[in-house]
């Protein structure tokens, strides 16, 4: 049992409470900004690590959520400090908010250790701030609850509902193949954004905020709270309520980041119809807290829990706020029954199981009962062969059924625009069951592992009505998108993997079934071609790019950087306070 806090051990107590210069000078710059001894004296101080930005439309609200925190810290007998971090915005940061997932994590750990605070509450919700902030918190080790932002209000599109990501792939394949004209094309970019808040289909952030919950690191049933809904404030306050009195019950991270809780936030993942980023991030959260989760767990999660969370893209028809109504992720939880573990602690204090009870599903069409499935296995499968020996990944209940085995020409491509050109030429020879592959843009080769894995369909094929084709990747794929594509694959061609000596031409063999991702080319020529290969040059000569690209770990370990894992023994030592 963990010893309960004590005002006198407060970790805060270390900078306001000694008489001695040090913190005479802490408490007189306390006092310079308003404040007296009666806001910290004997108090927790919590640190609001906010990702709020002009930049950042997912959380726009976070300027309003972060009074609402405050509000619930006062209440408990707390001290707020807010401190601003990286927002990384989904959808204006290049190339990728992926290379600075890891910067947002070691800023998040740094504000936490570096700063007077006894716990945390962790603002987050656009795709990487959640594995980022929850990252960073494991390491730095002191309590805290994550508050996600909640998705944005349903897409409207001339009486129809519109998700973000899905339909920009969707309504752009009918652009390019001259259905749609300027006009409605305009309607539709100002009618599948209308509200703050993250993106309402299942994509990576609706994946990932319901990932912290299942790991119990959320108040319950909080990441399916609508951005604007009236109890989502209420919730933000709760949040700041509930993490004052997990300071004094000295409730840390490595109580709650268990190999069992981890092993409940797979198996959640898989029964919503996650997105292909989960791989990446709930691997590198769970090494943050020295648990060993990898593509093999993935894999055999896939194969036994299906998906009943009917969500776009996965699903037909519904958007999250849809989920929400029908129950939300309690309700998904409570009905994966024995496939949940229930015995992991949450950030109540409690049992999971225990916040699952009365949970209760309120239309069976949304969350499906688990002998009526929108797919019969998980969301994810993990294919391994002869060009992804340490794993590729891709999401089988999102693509057309016949390309779950496919045997196609490769049509490789070494950058982004000269894919783009290819596809957009209406003479490209290309047939539907050939294999599209643009390679270099893996963590190094991105850099940052860009989302460029949802490579779009030949302008001559989508005349011709296809779709959906086979598409192979070291890249990644928005959560949001679709399809036959096949990703993360390991090792990336910028280290030499075995993509990189893919050539076009090539015939390349996909087996979902078997979990098998093979060139058909004989070992002698792919030696010669080894033989040949260049590694391109760096991206980042200087500065953080650099380090990321010295230090980064390929897609099969979670893309965190080695520098950062868990060091044996007691941890990071507490910083000196004279």
């Amino acid at each position: 049992m963990t010893e309960r806090k004590t005002p006198e051990t407060l970790r805060s107590a270390r900078w306001f409470a000694k008489d001695d210069m040090r913190s005479f000078a802490h408490r007189s710059r306390m006092m310079q900004m308003g404040l007296g001894p009666e806001d910290w004296a004997g108090r927790p101080i919590i640190a609001l690590i906010n990702t709020w930005s002009e930049a950042q439309p997912c959380h726009l609200h976070f300027r309003d959520r972060a009074l609402d925190v405050k509000r619930g810290i006062q209440q408990a007998g707390g001290h707020p400090m807010e401190l601003p971090a990286l927002s990384l915005s989904e959808s204006l940061v290049k190339p990728s908010t992926m290379l600075y997932r890891n910067l947002l994590a070691m800023e998040a750990e740094e504000l936490i250790r570096s700063h007077p605070v006894d716990g945390v509450v962790l603002m987050g919700g656009c795709d990487k701030t959640t594995p980022a902030l929850v990252m960073g918190a494991i390491s730095a080790g002191v309590p805290m609850i994550y508050m996600p932002a909640g998705p944005m209000m349903r897409g409207h599109y001339r009486g129809r509902s519109l998700g973000s990501g899905s339909d920009i792939w969707k309504y752009w394949d009918e652009r390019r193949a001259g259905a749609i004209d300027d006009k409605e094309w305009t309607e539709i970019e100002g009618g599948i954004a209308r509200s703050p808040g993250h993106c309402m289909t299942m994509g990576t952030a609706s994946t990932m905020t319901a990932i912290a919950e299942a790991m119990g690191l959320t108040l319950p049933g909080a990441s399916s709270i609508p951005a604007m809904d009236a109890n989502h404030v209420r919730m933000a306050a709760g949040c700041g309520r509930r993490v004052v009195d997990m300071v004094w019950e000295n409730l840390t991270p490595d109580a709650l980041v268990t190999p069992a809780s981890v092993r409940n936030a797979g198996v959640t993942a898989m029964a919503m119809g996650c997105s292909t980023n989960a791989v990446i991030h709930l691997i590198a959260m769970a090494r943050r807290a020295g648990v060993t989760f990898g593509l093999d767990d993935f894999d055999a999660l896939g194969r036994d829990v299906p998906v009943i969370a009917n969500i776009r893209p996965s699903g037909d028809r519904y958007l999250m706020e849809d989920f929400y109504l029908a129950g939300g992720l309690r309700a998904l939880m409570a009905r994966l029954g024995e496939r949940i573990d229930p015995s992991p602690i949450t950030v109540t204090g409690r049992p999971i199981g225990e916040t699952l009870t009365n949970a209760q599903v309120h239309d069976d069409d949304v969350i499906r009962p688990l002998d009526n499935p929108i797919y019969p296995e998980g969301a994810l499968a993990v294919l391994r062969g002869n060009l992804a020996p340490d794993g590729a990944v891709m999401k089988p209940c999102a693509c057309a059924p016949h390309l779950l085995v496919n045997e196609g020409r490769a049509l490789v491509f070494d950058s982004y625009p000269e894919m783009k050109a290819a596809t957009d030429d209406p003479d490209l020879d290309v047939e539907p069951n050939d294999v599209l592959v643009l390679r270099n843009a893996g963590p190094i080769g991105g850099p940052g592992m860009p989302e460029w894995g949802m490579l779009p369909i030949p302008i001559k094929l989508i005349r011709q009505g296809v779709r959906d084709m086979v598409r192979l990747s070291d890249a990644r794929m928005s959560g949001t998108s679709y399809g036959a594509c096949i990703l993360h694959c390991a090792p990336e061609a910028a280290v030499g993997g075995p993509l990189a000596l893919l050539r076009t031409g090539d015939r390349v063999a996909v087996d979902v079934p078997g979990r098998r991702l093979d060139m058909l080319v004989d070992e002698a020529e792919l030696a010669r071609r080894r033989a040949e290969w260049v590694a391109p040059a760096p991206h980042h000569p200087r500065g953080y790019g650099a380090i990321f690209a010295r230090h980064v770990t390929q897609a099969d370990q979670g893309c965190d950087l080695d520098v950062l894992a868990p060091v044996p023994g007691p941890g990071i030592p507490e910083p000196d306070i004279f």
